[in-house]
C-alpha cells in the first residue's frame, strides 16, 4: 500500500488527481487518474492510499520505478498539470505489501530530485548477524544520522550498514535520534551506546540543530563553541568505553551564509586536528558556501536520497577492515584519567599532563613559593616539549588562594602568564574548552573572545581570551540581555573582592553595573546577595561646568548623562528652580536665544543657565534654529527621564555641585531636594575654591575646598588625571565605589512615571 500526499491550494470545485506509469495510476491517462481527497483540518493536504501490483507495475520485465505527476482537476473539466522538468517517481518495494508507505511529495509543482517516503508504522527489521570475526559500530547523532528525507529511511547509515556487513561481517547499531544536539546526545550516550557495548562508535551531530542558522549574530560564537566542545566530550566518554570514536564531519545547510560558513569551515579544520578519523561529508555535499549543493537536499537542513548517496559514498570502507582479533589486540583498555609526569625537583615540585584531558597539574610539597614565569628557561622547555598545551586559556579547576586561576599558554606551548604556586599547592589547570562543554556550564554569550559562562544558578564563569581588557557594562545589549538567565543578585569575585569593577549586579532586566575583565583571563563571579541587601548610590552631577562628568568618565563610574552635562550653570539657585519645576522650560524655544559670536545659547529664565554643544557645523543658527531646538528637545526629555528614574530607583543618592556659592543657595537648594527625595537618605557634595566654614552644620553637605577646572583637563592630560585621583578619594571616603553604584539604563521602561 502506498499513501501518496502532496500540499497543494485549490478553488471551490477543484480537486487534485494523481496519474501515472502504472495501470492503477491510469498509464498517463488524466480521464482514469486517481483523485486524492482532503479535510478541513488537514488542507492544503490531499493524500490517497492505492495498492500498487508490483508484478504489472511497469511494462518492463524487471520493473524499477513508479513515475508520476499531480494534477488540478477544475469543475470545468480543465486540467492545469504540474509544470515540472522531469516526472516525479519512486522506487517500487516489492517486499513490504503489508506495510503502507507514505509518499511525501511536498507541494505541487514543486518535486524534488529524488523521492522521499517513509513507512507509516515501523516494521520489524530482520536484524543482521553479526561474524564471528566482526566488529559492532553504534551511530549516534541526529536526523541526518536516522535517515530521514531518504526513501525509507536508507540514509547513509543505511549503506554503510548493508556494506560493512556484506564485506566484513561487522553490524551496525543506529541510535540515532531526530533533533539530537550535543547537550542531548551526551544525555543519551550512557543510556543507548553503552549497553551496546560497541567496537567503534561514529558521532554524526551538526551544527544545524545547535540553531546556528538562526540565532542572532551575537550567538553564533557560542553555538560553535558548544558545539565542538560537546564533541570532544563525547569522544572521551567513547573511549572511556573502550570503544574506538570516528566523527562525522560537520555538513552543510541551505540557510547558511558567509558567516555560517566560515564558522562551518572552521570547525571543519579544527575537527580535522583532534585525532579521532573524520568521515568527510562536508567536500562531498558542499557547494563551497556552506549550502547543498544543487539536488542533493530536500529542505534546508537535510540531504535527499542523492545527498545521503553521495555521504555515504564519501565513506572510506578501508576504515572498518580490520577483524575482531585484531581489533581487540590494538585497543587500549577503557580509558581513565592518566597523568604522565614531565618535571620534579628535590624540594616537592611535581608537575604532570594528562593528554587526554588537555590538563595540567601543579602539585608543591615544599615550604616555598615558586613561580612558573617566562624566564625559567629549563621549565619552560620540558612544559613545550612534553606536556604539548594547546594554545590559549587554562583554567584552574580546584580554586585555591593566594593562587591564579588561570595561565595563558603560547602558540608555541610555552606558558606565557607569570603563576605563583605556594606551599602546600595543588592545583589542577584545564584547557577552556573544557567549561565550554555543556555537560559543565551554560554559554550565555561568546563572541569569539569574551565567553559568559552559567554554571550554576550561583556561579558565573567570564573567560576573556583576547590580548585587551574587556569592559562589560549595561548598554552592551547582547551581553547585558543574556545575563538575564542569571539569578538577580549581587555577584562578587571571591578571590579579588576588593578590586574594581569585580562586582556584578545582576537584575531582572539583566547587568545593571560595569565589569572588567583582564586579558588572557578567567574570572568567576559567586552570587553573594540580593540587590536589595546593598545600599546602591547613584552619583547625580548638578553642573557649574563638565568637569565631574570627565571626571566619572576617566574613573568609568559614568552612566548615560544627565540634565546638567554639557551645560554651564553659574547660578546654583537656577539648578535649584530647574529640578523644582521638573526641568519644565529647560529646552523651551520661547526661552533660548543663540548669541552668534558666543556661539552659545542663553536661557532668559535661568540667566545663569547657557548652552555651548548643541549647535552643529551644519546648523544654520542665524535663519534657522528649528533642528538645534528639536534635537535639544529630544536630548534633554531623555536625560531629565534618565535623572528621574535614577532618583526613584537608586537607594541612596549623592548630588555633586561644583562652583563656587553661597550658604542660601544650598539651603534653599537642599530644600528642594528633600522634597524630590521623598525621604530617600541623599548627600550633597560641594567641590569648590572657597572655605568650608561657609557650608558648616549644614545636614547632609559635604564641602572640599577645590577646584577642578575642566579647561585646563582637556589641555593637560596629567592635570585631569591628578583631579581623577582626588575625586576617586573623596568618593571613597563617602563609602562610594564601584561595588555599590548604582547604573542608570540608556532606555528606562517606558511604563515608569515621569516627574
Amino acid at each position: 500500500m502506498y499513501r501518496f500526499q502532496v500540499r497543494a491550494h485549490t478553488q471551490k470545485g477543484e480537486f487534485i488527481g494523481l496519474v501515472g506509469s502504472t495501470p492503477e495510476l491510469g498509464m498517463w491517462d488524466v480521464t482514469k487518474c486517481v483523485n486524492l481527497c482532503s479535510s478541513g483540518e488537514c488542507y492544503p493536504l490531499w493524500w490517497t492510499d492505492i495498492e500498487i501490483n508490483v508484478s504489472s507495475s511497469l511494462e518492463s520485465p524487471v520493473p524499477q520505478n513508479i513515475e508520476y505527476k499531480y494534477a488540478i482537476l477544475r469543475a470545468d473539466g480543465s486540467v492545469k498539470w504540474e509544470t515540472l522538468t522531469a516526472n516525479r517517481w519512486i522506487p517500487i518495494e516489492s517486499d513490504h505489501h503489508s506495510s503502507t508507505i507514505i509518499v511525501e511529495d511536498n507541494w505541487f509543482g514543486e518535486a524534488q530530485p529524488s523521492p522521499y517516503g517513509y513507512f507509516k508504522e515501523p516494521t520489524a527489521q530482520k536484524p543482521l548477524t553479526k561474524g564471528d570475526r566482526g566488529l559492532k559500530i553504534a551511530v549516534i547523532g541526529s536526523s541526518v544520522a536516522v535517515g530521514c528525507n531518504s526513501w525509507l529511511l536508507r540514509g547513509w547509515a543505511w549503506h554503510l550498514e548493508q556494506a560493512l556487513h556484506q564485506k566484513y561481517g561487522h553490524i551496525l547499531v543506529n541510535v540515532s535520534e531526530v533533533g539530537a544536539n550535543v547537550s542531548t546526545t551526551i544525555d543519551r550516550f550512557p543510556l543507548v551506546v553503552a549497553p551496546e557495548q560497541p567496537d567503534i562508535v561514529i558521532i554524526a551531530l551538526s551544527l544545524g540543530n545547535e540553531g546556528l542558522a538562526y540565532c542572532p549574530p551575537h550567538q553564533r560564537r557560542a553555538v560553535q563553541r558548544r558545539f565542538e566542545s560537546g564533541l570532544q566530550q563525547l569522544v572521551k566518554m567513547t573511549k572511556e568505553l573502550g570503544a574506538m570514536p570516528i566523527l562525522g564531519a560537520v555538513y552543510p545547510n541551505g540557510d547558511y551564509r558567509s558567516e555560517h560558513n566560515w564558522l562551518l569551515r572552521d570547525t571543519h579544520n579544527r575537527m580535522l586536528s583532534w585525532g579521532p578519523f573524520v568521515l568527510n561529508w562536508l567536500d562531498a555535499v558542499d557547494d563551497g558556501t556552506g549550502r547543498w549543493k544543487p539536488g542533493t537536499s530536500s529542505d534546508p537542513a537535510h540531504p535527499n536520497m542523492a545527498g545521503h548517496r553521495l555521504m555515504y559514498e564519501a565513506i572510506d570502507i578501508s576504515l572498518f577492515d580490520v577483524s575482531k582479533d585484531k581489533f581487540n589486540k590494538e585497543k587500549q583498555l577503557p580509558q581513565h584519567k592518566q597523568e604522565v609526569p614531565i618535571y620534579r625537583d628535590n624540594w616537592g615540585f611535581h608537575i604532570f599532563v594528562s593528554p587526554e584531558e588537555k590538563s595540567f597539574r601543579v602539585i608543591n610539597t615544599s615550604k616555598h613559593t615558586y613561580t612558573i614565569a617566562a624566564y625559567w628557561e629549563e621549565l619552560q622547555a620540558i612544559i613545550q616539549s612534553k606536556a604539548r598545551l594547546i594554545p590559549g586559556i587554562y583554567i584552574a579547576k580546584n580554586i585555591q588562594s593566594n593562587s591564579l586561576p588561570f595561565f595563558w599558554v603560547r602558540e608555541d606551548g610555552r606558558i606565557e602568564t607569570m603563576v605563583n604556586i605556594p606551599p602546600a599547592a595543588d592545583l589542577e589547570y584545564l584547557a577552556a574548552n573544557h567549561f565550554f562543554s555543556p555537560t559543565v556550564s551554560q554559554t550565555l554569550f561568546y563572541d569569539g573572545h569574551l565567553g559568559l559562562l552559567k554554571e550554576s544558578d550561583f556561579l558565573l564563569r567570564v573567560i576573556n581570551e583576547s590580548d585587551q581588557e574587556y569592559n562589560i557594562h549595561p548598554m552592551w545589549k547582547e551581553v547585558g540581555s543574556a545575563l538575564k538567565e542569571m539569578p538577580s543578585g549581587v555577584y562578587e569575585d571571591p578571590l579579588y573582592p576588593d578590586a574594581p569593577f569585580r562586582t556584578m549586579m545582576i537584575g531582572k532586566d539583566g547587568l545593571e553595573s560595569r565589569v572588567k575583565v583582564p586579558p588572557k583571563s578567567s574570572v568567576f563571579f559567586q552570587y553573594k546577595c540580593k540587590l536589595s541587601d546593598i545600599n546602591r548610590v547613584a552619583i547625580l552631577p548638578l553642573g557649574d561646568r563638565c568637569a565631574v562628568r570627565m571626571l566619572l568618565y576617566k574613573m568609568e563610574y559614568d552612566g548615560p548623562a544627565f540634565p546638567f552635562d554639557l551645560t554651564r550653570s553659574t547660578n546654583l539657585g537656577d539648578v535649584a528652580d530647574t529640578i523644582e519645576t521638573g526641568f519644565n522650560d529647560m529646552w523651551n524655544p520661547h526661552l533660548l536665544h543663540y548669541n552668534h559670536d558666543e556661539r552659545r545659547i542663553y536661557h532668559s529664565k535661568w540667566t545663569g543657565l547657557s548652552f555651548a554643544h548643541e549647535v552643529e557645523d551644519t546648523d544654520d543658527p542665524v535663519n534657522n534654529m528649528f533642528p538645534v531646538y528639536e534635537r535639544m528637545r529630544v536630548r534633554y526629555t531623555a536625560r531629565s527621564k534618565r535623572f528621574w528614574y535614577t532618583l526613584r530607583k537608586c537607594d541612596k543618592v549623592l548630588f555633586v555641585r561644583t562652583g563656587v556659592t553661597e550658604r542660601g543657595y544650598v539651603i534653599d537648594l537642599l530644600n528642594k531636594l528633600e522634597s524630590k527625595c521623598q525621604g530617600k537618605p541623599f548627600h550633597l557634595l560641594l567641590i569648590s575654591p572657597q572655605s568650608s566654614q561657609e557650608f558648616l552644620g549644614l545636614p547632609n553637605v559635604r564641602h572640599y575646598n577645590v577646584e577642578f577646572n575642566p579647561d585646563r583637563m582637556y589641555e593637560d592630560l596629567g592635570y585631569w588625571m591628578h583631579c581623577t585621583d582626588i575625586m576617586r578619594s573623596i568618593l571613597e571616603s563617602l563609602e562610594v565605589s564601584s561595588k555599590n553604584l548604582f547604573w542608570c539604563p540608556p532606555n528606562p521602561p517606558k511604563d515608569e512615571p515621569q516627574e
